[in-house]
């Protein structure tokens, strides 16, 4: 095995009628659900918030939504409260073939520090394991898709490609929030640190 896939963070609270929810978020379902049935390692990412997580906005009285703060962690964009452990808006979306899935990784666990990343917190010190699971398995190669591409799915792919994986996002098959140029930005990023895009139909695993 040298391929996996990694689909991130179809919950939900990032669909349509969720918390957080990404602009037709759902339209991307098909595209997932085809490279799951045709890729030979899948991982899911699950968004896994306690009440009260610093990533939400009503966590910091004075503040606003999308608002961007200093935390411990660094700089944080705050949120609608989303994603909370044990809720239904917290679930990986059923119309999702999660069965195939070989491990669900949850992130974002720990109150005082965010996570975007299915490798690392945003303090860039708590690791998930992801990495290593991947390696043991021979993987040397991941497409990561899912919601929201600026974000978590960006954020997974930049550590992904730093833990020395060969990274592709799946554009089609992820949709983004882009709030305060967020879409630019990622996309900046995967072509300074080689990251690369690709569309679902060229997914050519091995």
């Amino acid at each position: 095995m040298s391929d996996a896939l990694i689909v991130v963070d179809v919950q939900n609270d990032f669909l349509p009628g969720g918390a957080l929810a990404v602009a037709n978020g759902d339209s991307i379902i098909p595209a997932v659900n085809d490279l799951i049935d045709r890729a030979p390692y899948v991982v899911l990412t699950q968004d896994w918030h306690p009440e009260g997580h610093v990533s939400f906005a009503q966590s910091h009285p004075g503040h606003q939504l999308y608002d961007v703060i200093d935390v411990s962690s660094g700089k944080q964009v705050l949120w609608p409260v989303h994603c909370v452990q044990g809720t239904q808006g917290a679930e990986i979306s059923r119309l999702i073939n999660a069965v195939k899935a070989g491990a669900i990784v949850r992130k974002g666990a720990k109150r005082a520090v965010d996570s975007y990343s299915g490798f690392v917190d945003a303090d860039g010190k708590t690791r998930s394991g992801l990495a290593g699971l991947l390696r043991e398995r021979g993987v040397t190669r991941v497409f990561v898709c899912g919601l929201a591409t600026d974000f978590c799915v960006s954020w997974t792919a930049l550590d992904a490609v730093a833990a020395g994986f060969d990274t592709y996002v799946v554009t089609d098959a992820s949709g983004a929030i882009d709030v305060n140029g967020s879409l630019s930005a990622a996309r900046q990023a995967w072509q300074e640190r080689g990251v690369k895009g690709i569309r679902a139909a060229d997914v050519r695993f091995e």
